[in-house]
């Protein structure tokens, strides 16, 4: 049996901020058990619900020293779907309204979080073969894994996994603080190692120190390799080119299931989506006050409405695209500018654009179900899970190719009569605009290869058998 041990600072259905607490809640279930024992570690926040702090049990308590000081930390514990998922306690560093603060508060707690996860273990009992890091909050662990822990036998030999959700994203602060706080002497905070831009970088530091790195698609994991993607660390990405592979991630396929949902006026599978997929269309344009029309294209979008999003696009040519036989359901927050931009297009083109600035699962549910397509322009999306969404729910995407959205969205051939989705190459909006025309008129003109087409989308498989069968070769050739 080997021992895989996921660390991360959210994990689905405790917190979620976004999709990194997909994957580590859904990741750990998809491994299979006769081979490893996964489990995870993640910190207590003060803010997570009852609900869930009803079922944690008490396991064990210690003192670790920590930025000058000693510090109480707490291991509580429960077995969740089969995962034994261990929580860190502190009131000093987890008492919170959300998990995100801002620096530099958060280097000083996800740095205690990332030297408490180590020095649980022994008390725990359990020896991880890999320790497998997500994202900048637990960049350390690698680093000190390489440093202080190095004098224990126990953790000898431990190999680690980092994953990058974002890079863009990479825990950075000003080297004397930095280094004031998480503990580490000055060997560390050199150019080949955690320093960058005279600053220092807790993801880098993962980088350098992993055993093998991953990022959430193929097409992320070549991207990063270049200026425009690297954030900055594009060359310490080629000079670990060998060490780096993309795993493209995959969807809860129980929870999201059209066949199954609850949450749906018509549940529907790939062989009578037809009619089906038209109630839960006209229920929709009840509901959020859109002219009633089973025919028209209904274009969905369920994001966070920010740049990286690609929304500056849609602002250039909205107006062009709203003149179309075309219904925009717009869920999401984000940036103010965007936020008001839908508001404005919902009051100027009422009937035909709905703009819920919120975040509504149960609605997210429904407008994948209801659209006909589902818009992604992004500017770069490691990987990107709501057009796996879409294309389960028969809601064809519309994407940039770029990330997550070229290794899943294959473009529709009107020749070959091939394809999932609509795709665009370049990062510009008549582009992404004669996209969404092209899938207009397919819609209106070839209702037949279009209906072929949603069914190809439903078929296609990307639930978290197939990645997570990449993490075990990648565990196994990691162990040896």
């Amino acid at each position: 049996m080997k021992n895989i041990l996921f660390v991360a600072s959210e994990c689905m259905p405790f917190v979620k901020t976004g999709g990194l607490a997909d994957v580590v809640g859904s990741l750990p279930k998809c491994i299979d058990r006769k081979y490893f024992d996964c489990r995870v570690i993640m910190p207590m926040y003060s803010f997570m619900n009852q609900k869930w702090k009803d079922m944690l049990e008490y396991k064990t308590h210690f003192y670790m020293d920590f930025n000058w000081n000693s510090y109480y930390v707490g291991v509580m514990e429960v077995e969740y779907e089969g995962v034994h998922v261990y929580f860190i306690d502190n009131q000093d560093f987890f008492t919170c309204d959300k998990p995100y603060a801002g620096m530099p508060y958060d280097i000083g707690r996800f740095a205690f979080f990332s030297k408490a996860a180590l020095s649980i273990l022994p008390s725990i009992d359990f020896r991880p073969d890999i320790i497998h890091c997500h994202d900048w909050q637990t960049g350390l662990i690698p680093v000190y894994l390489n440093d202080a822990f190095q004098a224990n036998e126990f953790y000898r030999g431990i190999k680690t996994v980092m994953t990058i959700h974002n890079l863009k994203f990479q825990g950075v602060w000003d080297v004397k603080t930095m280094k004031d706080i998480v503990g580490l002497p000055d060997y560390y905070f050199t150019p080949d190692k955690m320093e960058f831009n005279r600053d220092g970088n807790m993801l880098k530091g993962g980088l350098v120190y992993a055993n093998a790195i991953t990022t959430v698609s193929r097409t992320y994991a070549e991207e990063i390799k270049m200026p425009y993607y690297g954030e900055g660390l594009d060359g310490l990405m080629r000079a670990r080119q060998n060490d780096l592979r993309g795993i493209v991630n995959g969807i809860d396929y129980d929870m999201w299931n059209p066949k199954t949902d609850g949450l749906l006026v018509e549940n529907y599978d790939s062989d009578d989506f037809k009619a089906k997929k038209i109630a839960n269309k006209t229920a929709l344009q009840e509901e959020l006050g859109l002219d009633v029309d089973p025919d028209v294209l209904m274009i969905g979008i369920v994001s966070r409405l920010t740049d990286q999003k690609g929304f500056d696009l849609i602002a250039y040519v909205m107006d062009e695209l709203c003149q179309d036989a075309v219904q925009f359901v717009i869920l999401g927050t984000g940036e103010e500018r965007y936020e008001n931009m839908f508001r404005h297009f919902e009051w100027k083109y009422g009937g035909r654009v709905s703009a819920q600035i919120y975040y509504n699962e149960a609605l997210a549910h429904k407008i994948y179900a209801a659209s006909d397509a589902f818009l992604m322009p992004s500017q770069f999306e490691p990987c990107g899970l709501s057009q796996l969404i879409s294309l389960r729910y028969g809601s064809l995407p519309i994407v940039r190719e770029t990330g997550g959205l070229k290794d899943t969205v294959e473009p529709y051939n009107e020749f070959e009569g091939t394809g999932t989705g609509f795709s665009f190459t370049n990062y510009n909006a008549h582009e992404m605009m004669g996209t969404v025309r092209y899938a207009e008129k397919i819609y209106y003109d070839s209702r037949e290869e279009w209906d072929k087409m949603v069914k190809r989308a439903m078929d296609a498989d990307f639930s978290w058998q197939a990645s997570a069968l990449q993490y075990q070769e990648l565990y196994d050739w990691l162990i040896g």
